[in-house]
């Protein structure tokens, strides 16, 4: 199904009483996904068959979004689900497994918002948050405030000459937690702690999620980054508390970016993470390498095909980090309708 000028595709599908295993989403990789007519009829057959046995025919209108992003097919994908009214958690859980994407938020009144990974739900996350916010955005609006998990998340939008919406997330405030040694790091992560930065403590740092910022020297080391996740596993189990890493180089391939970053997990990888790039945000200003207050931009998932760009700031008012702000584009690249009986 081609792509209309717009950048959305008009799925009016109806899935058959009679349903085929149409199971799997085409190409879908890890956290990637390429929408196709395939996955969208699996999307929608597939959850009407897990449901099955209902009588009444309940429907839920979602958007998929591309988040930190101009073009669609690009950034990190988001599935959302305007109007979850009626949906109870083992539903959402389901279907956010069905889409396969790392979240799938499900909006409920006055602008609450759950977020669902395949596995479990998350109190806070950064691409979801902006995504679903520009889905829910009306004209001319400038704020809308979320309510999630975590607590109010508002987000700013603007609007560009060239037609583009920009919107911008305030985090919530930074935790900076443990320290760990560079040679620990650089073992579980098959690098030479030479790859590492000398002068940039790997630090585990919340702004709504906990990261462990790693720097690198060069592009090349991030590139070819391969972590040993049993070995990541047994040193984490040893006390120490991190969610994930965020890997990041002063090498980038574009011109306008300051950092490059990868997000990588033990089930792949992800695009554009938000809520890493807040961590990131604090810890630049923290260390001194970007001014209070400045915007700067990192470039993510070229390593995917899925180019990404985050804009991110944080301000310093003495020896306290603040005001995290983590922002970007989004656009709407398909939407259907899902029935369940």
């Amino acid at each position: 199904m081609p792509l209309a000028a717009t950048g959305v595709l008009n799925v009016g599908w109806r899935p058959p009483k009679v349903l085929r295993t149409v199971r799997s989403l085409a190409f879908c990789d890890n956290l990637q996904m390429i929408p196709t007519r395939r996955c969208i009829l699996s999307l929608l057959a597939g959850s009407t068959a897990l449901f099955a046995g209902k009588t009444a025919v309940r429907r839920y209108a979602f958007e998929y979004w591309d988040v930190f992003t101009r073009h669609p097919l690009q950034g990190n994908p988001l599935c959302v689900f305007l109007d979850a009214q009626g949906l109870a958690d083992q539903e959402m859980q389901a279907l956010a497994r069905e889409t396969n994407l790392s979240e799938t938020t499900f909006v409920l009144p006055a602008n609450r918002v759950r977020i669902w990974t395949p596995l479990e739900e998350f109190p806070f996350a950064g691409h979801p948050t902006l995504g679903t916010a520009m889905a829910l955005r009306k004209p001319a609006m400038k704020q809308i405030v979320l309510q999630e998990k975590i607590g109010a998340v508002p987000v700013d939008f603007e609007e560009h000459s060239d037609g583009f919406v920009y919107g911008e997330m305030l985090q919530p405030e930074p935790i900076f937690a443990e320290e760990h040694k560079p040679e620990d790091i650089a073992r579980l992560l098959n690098v030479s702690p030479t790859d590492l930065l000398s002068d940039a403590p790997i630090l585990n740092i919340s702004t709504g999620r906990p990261n462990l910022i790693v720097m690198f020297k060069k592009f090349a080391a991030i590139k070819t980054l391969q972590p040993d996740w049993a070995r990541i596993r047994e040193y984490f189990a040893a006390g120490d508390h991190q969610r994930g890493f965020y890997f990041l180089t002063p090498e980038t391939e574009t011109p306008t970016a300051r950092y490059h970053a990868r997000k990588l997990v033990p089930r792949g990888e992800d695009p554009a993470t938000g809520s890493a790039a807040g961590c990131a945000a604090a810890y630049f200003v923290r260390q001194g390498w970007v001014k209070s207050g400045e915007r700067i931009s990192i470039e993510q998932g070229a390593e995917m095909g899925r180019p990404s760009e985050l804009f991110i700031s944080a301000e310093k008012v003495g020896n306290k980090i603040g005001s995290v702000r983590v922002g970007g584009y989004a656009v709407k690249s398909f939407h259907g309708e899902l029935e369940l009986p």
